[in-house]
């Protein structure tokens, strides 16, 4: 009996998520729908609500392969191309300083190849604007001309967010909720925008491992302001593609499990009616993998990108990204912000997938590989 006992114990350390951790959802899916889901913890601490598979995160670095869904459906309607110089359609200069007759293209962007650099603070508030912020010299990489090295920059993303909007001419956040979020069906928003009520009452606040909030404690309501602000929330004079960084198209998006699982179907199911084969297959399309000297793999983070799109693992010297621990090829994203570690993945081979999220991690959580402790177990859990 006592060795029942001890086993039960060990059991249940296996399926429960760490003390630290205030929540984390985990939802399995394949081409015809869900396999598998699991929620543990609390969504918001104040009141003791479970988290559900339902409720909405900022799902972080995610959000870049949403609004790289977004730049495709732009691109099949014709209203922007991969390989045009941004600076063209915005009307204000991108360029690196020691390659001024290098043009910088949304594929650059979008596979992090511009040869931006993120500053310490990447957000730019309402009234000021994403250009000045990008004609900083240091925001450059003078060693490298754009195209030739991948360097992760999050600052990219405000300005596609900026080239999207001057192309379409609607605000970014309502932009996503017409080309992506609607017609995939889905209650979710960037920085809790265009989010109904009821799904913002089921929000996730976001702990840090210490047990501070970091992010998102609405008490149940939608916040004052959805954009940057250093003071004040008039939206009405602000002119389009001046500050792509107001709804934090780099990390903003705030949807539930289930709603990345819809995502993470639409791609298995190569795009479906929503896109075509080709535009999946030009986002998931390797534009990056490293060789050694070709770029910075935060490392061995990141070997293998496409546009907006990870691949892994990666088998050579300086790759540590074996996520799944079992060799198999994926493709997705990752995201970390705020004590906050996600992941949605497919793998196309199998036709399965994996949305996951768990809140109040540790910021030097290290796991074997390049990813944290809490991203191999939920990636691997069975």
């Amino acid at each position: 009996m006592r060795h029942l006992f001890l086993l039960l114990a060990l059991a249940s350390v296996a399926v429960c998520p760490p003390a630290a951790a205030q929540a984390e959802v985990r939802v399995a899916f394949d081409l015809r729908g869900e396999t598998g889901m699991r929620a543990a913890g609390v969504a918001d601490r104040a009141t003791g609500r479970p988290v559900t598979a339902d409720d909405p995160v900022r799902i972080a670095s995610i959000s870049k392969l949403v609004v790289a869904l977004g730049v495709m459906r732009m691109v099949e309607a014709e209203q922007l191309d991969l390989d045009r110089d941004v600076s063209e359609v915005l009307g204000w200069q991108v360029r690196n300083p020691a390659f001024p007759d290098v043009p910088v293209t949304l594929r650059q962007l979008l596979s992090h190849r511009s040869g931006l650099i993120d500053p310490e603070e990447y957000r730019v508030p309402l009234g000021d604007r994403l250009a000045d912020m990008v004609a900083r010299s240091q925001l450059w990489d003078a060693g490298h001309r754009p195209g030739a090295y991948f360097r992760y920059a999050n600052i990219g993303f405000p300005v596609i967010a900026s080239v999207m909007e001057k192309a379409s001419g609607e605000r970014f956040d309502r932009l996503m909720q017409r080309l992506v979020l609607a017609p995939l069906k889905l209650d979710a928003c960037f920085n809790w925008s265009t989010c109904s009520d009821a799904k913002i009452a089921r929000h996730v606040v976001l702990y840090r491992a210490t047990g501070e909030v970091a992010l998102d404690d609405l008490r149940g309501k939608r916040p004052d302001c959805p954009a940057i602000v250093k003071a004040g929330c008039d939206l009405a004079g602000y002119r389009l593609g001046e500050n792509g960084a107001l709804f934090s198209p780099q990390g903003g998006l705030r949807a539930s499990m289930r709603d990345l699982a819809v995502i993470g179907r639409m791609l298995l199911q190569g795009g479906g009616s929503f896109l075509s084969r080709k535009s999946i297959a030009e986002l998931e399309r390797v534009a990056w993998r490293f060789d050694g000297t070709n770029g910075d793999t935060s490392n061995g983070f990141y070997c293998r990108y496409g546009l907006a799109v990870t691949t892994l693992p990666t088998a050579r010297d300086g790759c540590s990204d074996d996520l799944f621990g079992d060799r198999r090829t994926r493709v997705g994203h990752a995201g970390e912000a705020y004590g906050l570690r996600s992941g949605l993945w497919i793998d196309r081979a199998k036709e399965t997938g994996v949305a996951f999220f768990a809140t109040a991690t540790p910021g030097d959580s290290k796991g074997v590989t390049a990813f944290s402790r809490e991203e191999e177990r939920l990636a691997r859990e069975k």
